[in-house]
């Protein structure tokens, strides 16, 4: 059942307010004051507070202050009798939803209160989500070649830094791009990800800088590149190796400048964005090849991050191994299953061209095709090597 608390020092308001939001079923508590009202949040867990500006002890503007430092999610909606339009935007910049006069007008004030629940839902489900999305993105391992790469995101992650992530198809790449942007200023807002290698040479410059409405047949309406949606956030280049000369220049004069322009458009467009990108391809050998730019790949190499392939890190096998069957069981809706010995002694054995995505492929397979316990004689039947 949704909570409210009631944060309010005339005790006929809240006994008003409490009686019309429990007959909505709502469960309803109540603070006296501002500091009760503040104590109540800390302990305990609301949806939304209803909270009068003007009290004893603590105002409503303080409470509100402090729960937001606090990291108290809770959505307040502030009740004054006093209001005016300072004090409503003063509440609004300090993080409260919505304002209200007294007396309230009972209609708007069951909106403002349901409106205000959607928000509360969603900033829960956003924090699950993060939850799920940052721990899919872990790099599990413990041998020495993926703890340097570990220790190198700990140092680069914080700082501004364009960072140059490159390694075979199927290692790891893209988590070392999550990790590095959700350690980062910038994890509070997006990290956009374009595979340069999926998108067709003609449509990539839309694809990063955005197009006007008629600036090539098929745009029928204005489109907002991908370094435009990452302003003030991260924006991973992958497989870079793939992008067209033609693209690569503009996104050097991007970093360069600071400024895009999109396609069709001659107005140019201030971007803050941090670049991250990664190669499965040999650059400096693209571009003796003519087939990369020099500058740009000193633009974009200001660190450089090597993942291992799997089979410099054997050893990382069972951790590996374990987590997939975890994940993998979380998915099916069912208890993990367990792995012997001498199936993880063979599986270590055996050469992993397809990097993690391959033997996370095999133990999905092993895990649907064994029974209990996947046996060596399950391993050496399934893997398909």
């Amino acid at each position: 059942m949704p909570r409210l608390l009631i944060i309010d020092d005339e005790k006929s308001i809240r006994y008003t307010l409490k009686e019309i939001l429990e007959y909505e079923k709502y469960e309803v508590d109540e603070a006296q004051d501002g500091e009760e009202g503040l104590r109540k949040l800390t302990e305990n867990h609301y949806d939304v507070a209803l909270c009068d500006i003007k009290m004893p002890k603590m105002d409503g503007v303080e409470v509100l202050t402090k729960a937001k430092e606090q990291g108290i999610d809770t959505q307040f909606i502030m009740i004054s009798a006093h209001g005016t339009i300072e004090t409503a935007v003063e509440a609004t910049k300090k993080g409260a939803y919505d304002f209200i006069s007294k007396p309230p007008d009972l209609n708007r004030l069951l909106v403002t209160v349901r409106n205000a629940m959607d928000k509360s839902s969603l900033v829960t489900e956003t924090k699950v989500l993060r939850k799920k999305v940052s721990k899919g993105s872990d790099i599990i391992g413990a041998s020495e070649p993926i703890q340097r790469v570990k220790e190198a995101i700990e140092k680069v992650a914080p700082t501004e830094a364009r960072v140059l992530i490159t390694g075979p198809n199927g290692a790891g790449k893209e988590l070392v791009a999550r990790q590095l942007h959700e350690k980062s200023n910038r994890s509070g807002a997006g990290l956009v990800e374009v595979n340069c290698a999926a998108i067709p040479s003609e449509l990539i410059e839309s694809e990063l800088f955005g197009h006007e409405k008629g600036s090539f047949t098929s745009a029928v309406k204005q489109r907002i590149g991908k370094f435009e949606q990452a302003d003030g956030g991260t924006l991973f280049l992958d497989e870079i190796g793939d992008m067209s000369l033609s693209a690569q220049a503009k996104v050097l004069r991007a970093l360069q400048e600071n400024k895009i322009t999109r396609v069709g458009g001659d107005k140019e467009i201030k971007v803050n964005v941090r670049v991250l990108a990664a190669t499965n391809k040999d650059l400096k050998k693209e571009i003796a090849e003519n087939r990369f730019r020099e500058d740009l790949y000193h633009r974009l190499s200001v660190i450089l991050i090597h993942v291992p392939s799997l089979d410099d890190r054997k050893d990382d096998i069972p951790l590996l191994v374990d987590k997939f069957l975890g994940d993998i069981a979380e998915e099916y809706g069912t208890a993990p299953k367990r792995i012997d010995a001498g199936a993880l002694a063979y599986l270590q054995s055996l050469s992993w061209s397809g990097n993690i995505r391959e033997l996370r492929n095999v133990v999905e397979r092993l895990v649907i095709m064994s029974g209990n316990e996947i046996s060596e004689a399950d391993a050496k039947a399934y893997t398909g090597k």
